[in-house]
């Protein structure tokens, strides 16, 4: 009776926190629940059957073996329930959606007595995996259930039993002017929250406006589902928990699935591409259409076929459907599950000796047009087996590297579960724990001694605490020409080519080792020129949303925003001699660009250098204890077959961008900031210091996060050195752990301690703002990548900008005029010692004893 008052007592308090439902029962619960279901009479029957059918999460959940063990005794007659029946076991287990519950299902084809039962169940059910072939046997062997199954699945009966996209749809819609970012949605500040879906959802827009849940209750007591609608809708990271958000006050529940919804309606006039692709995978209804004439409160008539919005009787909005794939997207209940799907009924079909099925709406695919390929359309089209892919296609490359970290790790664990899956089959998997490193709740330290054994015994590689932030480390496992994706939108390689995804998708590329794209279109930015005196990579960063404002591609102001960037390949070219360091810098901010993903061109040089590293970072990682060992070696003997044979992939001559836009090197001359609170809001440095309406004194300097590298704390340690404690508050968070050892070897620890600097242990530190913060309404000059609203604290205004600036800024306690950084930086970055500050890692040049150090923990 323990297990029924403990819950209920639990059940209340989530009751008391804002009417939160209970979480789902963990193995030990469902243990005991299992054994109160044994017994005869059953104490409460009603209740424990409840919990039983509806509080166990499914899929390969620990609890979810306990739940299918207990069924299949039921089944086979091992144990018998006075409030189950064998069918009704049959039943519940077609309810978990796949994993344990598979085979217990394909045994019971086997008894006359359940074996429809169990055949309506495995109709439905299409998270089978390599049970499949247990079915086929079985058919072979002559079960005519069996064969039901197999014909059924080539039928593709499991999508038409569904229900499909509504001719109409009658919402109320809940407006949010201007840009909705996810950190609106989902705050890092309770990023510790975002598995458990229901609590996380509390903090909904509760940073961005008065009483928003308050809103919505009130909103939906017109009767009808509400629609989320926005200007710009969706820009940032933490994509998968903004969408669980949305979903939890605005989807329907999933029978048998505890606490997670699905469904719901986004509207946005522009919609961010991961945003998109995360509400596509998650059942929930993108439309890119104006919303100029939609406001909060007004009921409103979706047409989905048609492409209309009606307000009033009257087409207020009209929009297309996109991709055309998306109506059974939304009736297979998200792309993933239909992706999936579609794979099994293609294999039933070749069991059966049918040809391809009509059954399902094929991807528009757009005409080849006789031009040459571009560099990412290239690393696409081998990912897929081709010579290239051009926009619009729609492709499911190899996913050769994953990267997921620790704010997002826990939704892609059980996104994992959910899929039933117990290995990997991408080549890499990656597992971080930088966003929460340094200042851990205990949610974060309970992750940290789960998550490593789920990942690792998949096959995937986890980080340590303190190690760093991932990008920083996943970069150095990547391998050229490849592609790859992360749950992080700063997932960005600076060799190969990355599409950040939500969770869900991380969860699907990793576990199958492939992703669904469509392919978005290129715009090419050429550098032209010689770098300037004191001009940086950051600066470059910056240049180019500058140049494309002056190019008239894009504009700062929200409404009507013009962003060539959205949704597209950024592919930069004239930079061919950068280090793979400095070419991050320039991908990475592909994010802050709402671009869909990012290539460099390089020349071989600095690739081979950077992999002759990496291999020896990665086998002292194996020797250092590091899991999973195998998945390591065969990445270090990849990156020794690339070296022996390095070829690059460049683009054809007459490959076709969206737009190009030349930055010539001569003409910058100062550094271009990103100034509060915009990304996309750039100036240079002069203009900023003319114009009265910016913020001039800095009361605190942040320098960190995955956009610097060794040689940028350097360069701050060189500004800082003999001047004392600077007038700001100065934080210094390096990216990575071997950074730090190497730093404090050189002496740079020292500098930082004499200046006043906050030294935080290396991860993401103030970049996410999830513990860290700056002072409410602080004026602060970050390294980091992005300066939205509340990112780096309450209230705070922030500058983007170089380490140098930064530094410069720190000591002066205010924005520098121009005169004065050119005029400290030389003096104190000279010609002399310029070569030593710059210096990368090279992990192959150091001694035994020196790499040791550097990477033990």
């Amino acid at each position: 009776m323990s297990l029924l008052t403990d819950y209920k007592a639990h059940s209340q308090e989530r009751q008391n926190e804002g009417g939160l439902p209970a979480l789902p029962l963990t193995a030990e619960q469902t243990a005991a629940l299992v054994e109160l279901l044994k017994a005869n009479p059953v104490v409460e029957a009603e209740y424990c059957l409840d919990l039983f059918k509806n509080k166990i999460n499914p899929g390969v959940d620990d609890a979810a073996y306990v739940k299918a063990a207990f069924l299949n005794d039921i089944v086979q007659g091992n144990v018998s329930c006075s409030v189950i029946s064998k069918v009704e076991a049959i039943e519940i287990l077609g309810t978990m959606m796949g994993g344990f519950n598979v085979s217990p299902l394909v045994e019971a084809l086997k008894i006359d007595e359940v074996a429809d039962a169990a055949a309506k169940e495995l109709k439905n059910t299409i998270l089978v995996y390599n049970s499949f072939n247990d079915v086929k046997e079985l058919m072979d062997a002559g079960n005519a259930k069996a064969k039901e199954i197999i014909e059924s699945w080539a039928a593709a009966e499991w999508f038409t039993n569904k229900p499909a996209l509504d001719e109409e749809m009658t919402l109320t819609v809940y407006k949010i002017p201007g840009e909705t970012n996810t950190d609106d949605l989902s705050p890092a500040t309770v990023a510790f929250t975002r598995s458990d879906i229901p609590l996380h959802a509390t903090a909904m827009l509760q940073s961005r406006m008065e009483k928003p849940l308050e809103t919505m209750a009130s909103l939906k007591e017109k009767g009808h589902p509400l629609a989320y609608v926005g200007d710009v809708v969706g820009t940032g990271s933490s994509r998968k928990s903004g969408i669980n958000s949305v979903q939890w006050h605005m989807g329907r529940d999933i029978p048998g699935v505890p606490n997670k919804r699905t469904g719901g309606v986004v509207i946005g006039s522009i919609i961010a591409p991961i945003f998109f692709n995360t509400a596509e995978d998650s059942g929930c209804l993108p439309i890119e259409a104006s919303v100029d004439a939609l406001e909060t409160g007004d009921v409103i008539t979706i047409k989905p076929y048609a492409g209309q919005i009606l307000k009033d009787g009257a087409v207020v909005s009209e929009f297309k459907l996109a991709p055309n794939t998306l109506t059974d997207e939304m009736r297979a209940g998200g792309r993933i599950p239909l992706i999936i799907g579609k794979g099994l009924t293609a294999k039933a079909r070749a069991a059966l000796g049918l040809g391809a099925s009509d059954m399902f709406v094929a991807p528009s695919q757009p005409k080849d047009n006789g031009k040459g390929f571009t560099q990412a359309q290239k690393m696409v089209g081998v990912a897929c087996g081709i010579a290239g892919v051009k926009p619009g296609m729609y492709v499911e490359p190899i996913c050769t590297t994953v990267g997921s970290q620790d704010t997002t790790g826990p939704m892609t664990r059980d996104e994992i579960k959910e899929l039933a899956a117990l290995s990997f089959g991408a080549d890499m998997v990656m597992q971080s724990f930088c966003h929460t490193a340094a200042y851990p709740k205990p949610a974060d330290i309970k992750l940290r001694h789960t998550l490593p054994d789920f990942i690792n015994s998949r096959g995937g590689v986890t980080l340590r605490p303190g190690d760093g932030v991932i990008h920083s480390w996943l970069n150095r496992l990547c391998l050229p020409d490849t592609v790859g994706t992360g749950g992080d939108s700063h997932t960005r390689f600076p060799i190969g080519i990355s599409f950040p995804a939500g969770s869900g998708l991380i969860a699907f590329a990793g576990v199958t080792g492939m992703m669904p794209l469509t392919m978005p279109e290129s715009v090419l930015v050429r550098f032209k020129g010689e770098m300037q005196p004191g001009i940086t990579l950051r600066d470059l960063v910056n240049a180019i949303p500058y140049q494309a404002i002056q190019d008239g591609l894009l504009t700062v102001e929200k409404k009507g925003k013009k962003n060539v960037f959205a949704g597209t390949i950024i592919e930069i070219q004239g930079l061919p001699d950068l280090k793979v360091e400095q070419a991050f810098e320039l991908s990475d901010s592909a994010a802050e660009r709402s671009a869909a993903a990012c290539s460099v061109q390089l020349d071989k040089e600095p690739i081979i250098e950077y992999l002759s590293s990496n291999i020896a970072l990665i086998e002292k990682m194996i020797e250092e204890g590091y899991e999973d060992a195998k998945t390591l070696q065969r990445r270090a003997d990849k990156m020794k077959e690339w070296i022996a044979n390095p070829e690059l992939l460049t683009p054809d001559a007459d490959a076709e961008y969206k737009a190009i836009i030349e930055i010539d090197l001569n003409t910058i001359t100062e550094p271009i900031l990103a100034c509060p609170n915009d990304p996309d809001d750039v100036d240079t440095l002069t203009n900023i210091n003319n114009d009265p309406k910016r913020l001039k004194k800095i009361d605190e300097v942040f320098v960190g996060s995955c956009m610097t590298n060794i040689g940028l704390f350097r360069a701050l340690g060189e500004v800082l050195k003999g001047e004392g404690e600077v007038p700001s508050k100065l934080w210094v968070a390096p990216p990575t752990k071997m950074d730090k050892e190497q730093l404090t070897e050189e002496g740079y620890y020292s500098i930082f301690a004499a200046a006043g600097a906050r030294l935080e242990i290396p991860g993401c530190s103030l970049c996410m703002g999830n513990q860290a913060q700056v002072s409410e309404g602080a004026a602060v000059f970050s390294t980091s990548t992005r300066n939205f609203d509340n990112r780096l604290g309450k209230g705070s205004q922030v500058y983007l900008g170089s380490a140098e600036v930064a530094a410069v800024t720190a000591l002066l306690g205010r924005l520098p005029s121009v005169e004065e950084y050119m005029e400290i930086v030389p003096k104190k970055i000279t010609e002399k010692n310029r070569e030593g500050v710059y210096k990368y890692l090279n992990f192959h040049q150091v001694t035994p004893t020196q790499l040791r150090n550097l990477v033990h923990s």
